[in-house]
């Protein structure tokens, strides 16, 4: 615990401070814990940590349909007083056809999309329905200040692309995909580009909306898209706008998914995206379609990274993730474009400053982090999704880093992972999704105030 290759986060930044070197326990001891929902033991949490599961993939929503697998992205919503509304990606790839109502998807053949659920603190299911279906690898997203999910695909899958592999033909689905979605409105938004988007999140002093690409097998950006007209005075983010990715200034092309000095610092600009939403022509194959838009950035100067996932904004700072981000620290890279197992940036919106805030020097520490949030006292919140054993991680305000909760090892599922950590509205409880062959969300409660959350 502590030794992660931190770095400080002085004035202009708000968040991490300067790392000492030391250690913290956090919560203390990490120990198996029963679920209150049936007495088996799924987490192992700090003593005093309680948790409830609820709403497994296959079990049934109010509205009458099915909840679909591979639970994903979440965030939570005020509501009545100990309650929450949450809302959750589903990342499910391929023509497999579209869950719940088939009538109201974007596209009928399309497996992704999101649900929401009215929960209790106590992870009590109130009421649950699908919000938004027919779309394709609903990934992180993000809560936007007006009140409303963004939903966005890790993919550009549709009928003018290349098969995905093994995600089935792509010549069966209706739609273009590898586009943002508000959850409410549920059309596509075009001009924020169609790549392999992960998360997604709002500075409301500009209305500048920030974005993550998660392309495995090559290097990605990170983008800003420009509404014509700012979602908070519109109500809803509006087509129409331009797409730029983040370039480091006298640097053009930056390779910053190599290893970094803690504390490295840059001065950033912004190149445009000139063709954000390509049809292609010729059905080009999977990779030179998922690769179009991060190529025009990177010709422009845009900063080259890897596998950007979860993000997060707080006072005025955008903290994204770089899951294989960082020096090598095994022998064997994990598959997939970078050969560290993980990075922290923090980029300053006043500022047009991007600042390495952690990396990854041992798998131990920090094992490829995924979905971010913040807690209420500031402290940064990290899923990884790592081989093996995968532990919910907290990054303080004192740059020390400690595992706030495991998952245990499930032997038919070992890809098992931690997704969509968000705390509710009060701070009472910590809701989290694992994805594995039977999804599930959780609703941890405990002494927070004893530690860092």
């Amino acid at each position: 615990m502590g030794a992660l290759g931190l770095a400080g986060m002085a004035t202009p930044f708000d968040g991490v401070a300067a790392y000492a070197g030391g250690k913290t326990s956090g919560y203390g001891k990490l120990r198996a814990v029963k679920d209150l929902r049936d007495g088996r033991v799924r987490l192992l949490l700090p003593d005093g940590f309680r948790y409830r599961s609820f709403n497994a993939t296959g079990s049934r929503l109010s509205d009458g349909h099915t909840t679909p697998g591979k639970h994903d992205g979440m965030a939570a919503f005020k509501t009545v007083k100990g309650q929450a509304v949450l809302v959750r990606n589903h990342e499910v790839f391929g023509p497999v056809g579209a869950f719940g109502d088939k009538n109201k998807a974007y596209d009928p053949m399309a497996g992704g999309g999101t649900c929401t659920l009215r929960v209790s603190n106590y992870g009590r299911v109130l009421a649950g329905a699908v919000s938004l279906n027919g779309t394709m690898g609903n990934c992180s997203g993000g809560a936007m200040p007006w009140g409303r999910w963004v939903t966005c695909e890790e993919t550009v899958n549709g009928p003018d692309v290349g098969d995905d592999h093994t995600r089935g033909d792509n010549s069966l689905l209706k739609e273009k995909h590898g586009y943002i979605f508000e959850v409410g409105i549920g059309e596509p938004i075009l001009s924020a580009g169609r790549f392999a988007h992960e998360a997604a999140v709002c500075d409301p002093k500009t209305g500048a909306i920030y974005l993550t690409e998660d392309d495995f097998n090559f290097a990605s950006g990170f983008y800003r898209y420009l509404p014509p007209r700012s979602p908070l005075s519109a109500g809803r983010i509006l087509d129409g706008g331009r797409l730029q990715m983040l370039a480091v200034k006298k640097k053009p092309r930056a390779k910053l998914y190599k290893h970094q000095k803690a504390g490295t610092a840059y001065d950033v600009t912004w190149v445009d995206v000139d063709d954000p939403n390509p049809s292609f022509t010729g059905k080009p194959s999977n990779d030179e379609a998922i690769q179009y838009v991060a190529k025009q950035g990177h010709a422009g100067g845009g900063a080259r990274f890897a596998r950007l996932e979860g993000a997060i904004f707080h006072k005025g700072v955008v903290y994204f993730v770089s899951t294989q981000g960082g020096a090598k620290v095994t022998k064997k890279a994990p598959s997939g474009f970078g050969d560290g197992h993980g990075q922290v940036w923090a980029y300053d919106t006043r500022s047009d400053r991007l600042k390495l805030v952690a990396e990854s020097t041992s798998r131990s520490r920090l094992d490829l982090p995924d979905n971010i949030t913040h807690s209420p006292r500031g402290s940064l919140v990290l899923c990884e999704d790592g081989d093996g054993r995968n532990f919910i991680r907290g990054l303080t305000k004192k740059g020390q880093v400690f595992p706030f909760a495991q998952l245990k090892p499930i032997k038919a599922d070992p890809g098992a992972e931690f997704a969509g950590a968000t705390f509710g509205p009060d701070g009472h409880t910590l809701f989290v999704n694992v994805q594995s062959k039977v999804g599930m969300t959780f609703a941890i409660w405990g002494p927070w105030k004893r530690g860092p959350f």
